[in-house]
């Protein structure tokens, strides 16, 4: 039986600081309440090739292998969760059994043994319509590197699309073909990058217009986030610069010396510890906030690193930079992020403008140092 308002204020001290610190997490969890219900999460992998571009790297049109992250109907809560080697729809052959041991330092049978994700592959798209977000993965990265994060996004009603940049992904496999990352295609990639996601962008207008009839109707490109991790944030920055149809930037653990686009709403994330990029990255990361000029957040994990912001931590829980006993714990850092993403995109994207509020406070002092300037 719940207690009456009087019992309530008649409770023993302890009991009353008990309830108090259970009202501090409900509000912690706030941007997740706003939501009316979590979705089940769907995902699904393509290959998109523009064919207006010649990849540099493999001489033939620029193909994108591309995985999609969608909020899910209610038959996939019973059907079982996707595995790590559902990634690759033709096998792991020994050839990328052995990149993975270099990226993982284990073997694919031990990564199957630790990853978890939430979603239900090629699960049925749920009808409605949802915000886009292109996700941008780092240099040496992969398009299914933040599951974390795109599961959550995902439950909260957006469609989230990362594909592997050909030539600068740590693997990708294209028609058979493993094409691992090439340490002399990173300039190249760098321009590759911004005309990816816009295509990206593009290929979903047409599937939301009928290219795909399991997403018809579904995606909302009128509502777009420009987002990254590492060069990938780099990158979205650099989207932003040149195509207006996103509305919203978040960018994870990097940012080029210099944007044009002043106004996009932004969320920018670092590591305070990140050995990656150090100083001088996160110095670049905090001139980048210094100088916007519409609604900008900050987030510093003051006991985070690089590798903070990626799936990293399941799989590997000694990795360093950000992994590891020494720093912030996955639960906690899964929970900053994710939050703190949720309202923003939210606010953003949805115009959902109860989440200003939350935005505007630190939720986690002993944790983050969280700026907010030139928000509502």
């Amino acid at each position: 039986m719940k207690p009456q308002i009087s019992q309530i204020t008649q409770m023993p001290k302890q009991r009353g600081v008990i309830l108090l610190r259970n009202l501090r997490n409900l509000w912690l969890l706030f941007p997740l309440l706003l939501a009316a219900q979590n979705f089940p999460v769907g995902v699904t992998t393509t290959v998109l090739v523009d064919q207006s571009r010649t990849d540099a790297l493999t001489k033939k049109p620029r193909t994108l292998v591309t995985e999609i992250w969608y909020p899910a109907t209610d038959d996939s809560k019973t059907l079982p969760k996707n595995r790590y080697r559902d990634f690759f729809a033709g096998g792991i052959s020994t050839e990328l059994d052995t990149l993975l041991q270099r990226t993982y330092r284990m073997p694919v049978d031990q990564i199957e043994k630790l990853y978890w994700n939430n979603a239900v592959r090629d699960a049925r798209v749920r009808p409605g319509r949802y915000p886009l977000i292109v996700f941008s993965h780092g240099n040496g990265g992969t398009r299914n590197q933040n599951t974390f994060w795109c599961d959550h996004l995902a439950s909260l009603g957006y469609i989230i699309v990362s594909a592997d940049h050909t030539g600068n992904a740590r693997h990708t496999v294209i028609d058979g073909e493993l094409i691992p990352g090439q340490g002399s295609q990173r300039q190249q990639s760098g321009i590759d990058r911004p005309k990816d996601m816009i295509f990206l962008l593009d290929s979903m207008t047409r599937w939301d217009r009928g290219a795909d009839s399991r997403f018809a109707g579904r995606i909302d490109t009128e509502h777009a986030a420009v987002t990254g991790m590492s060069f990938g944030s780099y990158s979205a920055i650099q989207t932003a610069d040149v195509e207006p149809r996103f509305k919203a930037l978040l960018g994870m653990a990097a940012a080029p010396p210099a944007h044009t686009n002043l106004a996009i709403p932004a969320l920018l994330m670092m590591g305070a510890k990140d050995a990656t990029i150090g100083e001088a990255g996160n110095a670049m990361i905090r001139k980048y906030a210094a100088a916007h000029e519409g609604p900008t957040y900050l987030l510093e994990l003051t006991n985070g690193g690089h590798w903070s912001f990626t799936d990293m931590f399941k799989i590997n829980k000694t990795f360093g930079d950000g992994i590891g006993p020494a720093f912030t714990s996955m639960e906690q850092t899964y929970e900053i992020v994710n939050a703190y993403s949720a309202a923003f995109l939210g606010l953003y994207l949805k115009g959902e403008q109860a989440h200003a509020k939350y935005l505007g406070e630190n939720h986690w002092p002993d944790a983050v140092k969280w700026t907010a300037t030139n928000a509502p």
